[in-house]
């Protein structure tokens, strides 16, 4: 199965690596609730947070220069971030000579803390997962068929459409379009319209031959043994380590 996510995960045997799929997604998912509720306006919950993520890294064997670039998708929410403290109203600090809003400080660290940590836990799930384990994690933890389904084909096809894309592009370029300069923003947006249609099309002509071969709209039950309750409760120990971190942090706030 291709993807984005073959290019994340990476091969190891880790004890991340062999814990059950759906044990990895509940814990990651418990955790990254229990980052979003914790106060912004407290700091030491998020250095326990990042020395945590640390500690799972390295137990997981995934090295911070894998995971350094990857956090650049974040890059967007961090620009927002530095300037809401321009944007946002009074209270009012005095900061390196800048009248900064302090609800603005906050709000800005809030988006910066929080979304790192749940990117770095989405990139923790995603290098321990193998796509091929993700549908029937799912399946698992009673996903509806048809949305395990729909992720199923999305994560095979995804490579089908960017090689898709390229190959429009190479055309472009061999006939001396240069996709690059503004003055080509129509070609551009006539050559996105045109890949959704070959896209429509291509689910369509692939529905109808998933009919012809049997499917009903329900996905397959593939490996469908379950966690034992052992790998519950120590797959999930990050996340409960990371709720209790919330709840003391609302207790002392």
């Amino acid at each position: 199965m291709g993807g984005p996510g073959r290019l994340l995960y990476l091969a190891g045997d880790s004890p991340a690596h062999r814990a059950p799929t759906e044990v990895k997604i509940v814990c990651a998912v418990l955790t990254v609730f229990a980052v979003v509720a914790t106060p912004r306006e407290l700091f030491w919950p998020y250095g326990c947070y990042a020395l945590g993520l640390l500690a799972v890294w390295r137990w997981s064997g995934i090295a911070l220069r894998w995971i350094a670039p990857r956090l650049l998708i974040e890059a967007p929410f961090v620009v927002l971030a530095v300037l809401l403290p321009f944007a946002a109203g009074d209270p009012r600090v005095e900061l390196l000579g800048l009248s900064l809003s302090t609800t603005g400080l906050y709000a800005a660290w809030g988006i910066i803390a929080k979304g790192t940590l749940g990117v770095g836990i989405s990139l923790t799930l995603a290098a321990t997962t193998s796509v091929r384990d993700l549908p029937g994690g799912l399946a698992r933890l009673r996903v509806p068929g048809m949305i395990v389904m729909i992720v199923v084909l999305m994560l095979r096809y995804v490579d089908v459409l960017v090689a898709e894309a390229g190959r429009m592009r190479l055309a472009r370029i061999s006939r001396g379009d240069d996709p690059r300069t503004l003055r080509q923003a129509g070609a551009t947006a006539r050559g996105a319209g045109t890949l959704f249609l070959r896209s429509y099309e291509r689910g369509e002509r692939v529905h109808l031959a998933m009919l012809s071969r049997g499917f009903d709209g329900a996905a397959p039950a593939v490996g469908l043994s379950r966690a034992s309750r052992r790998q519950w409760v120590l797959g999930c120990l990050p996340a409960v380590v990371a709720v209790g971190i919330c709840l003391g942090a609302w207790m002392v706030r």
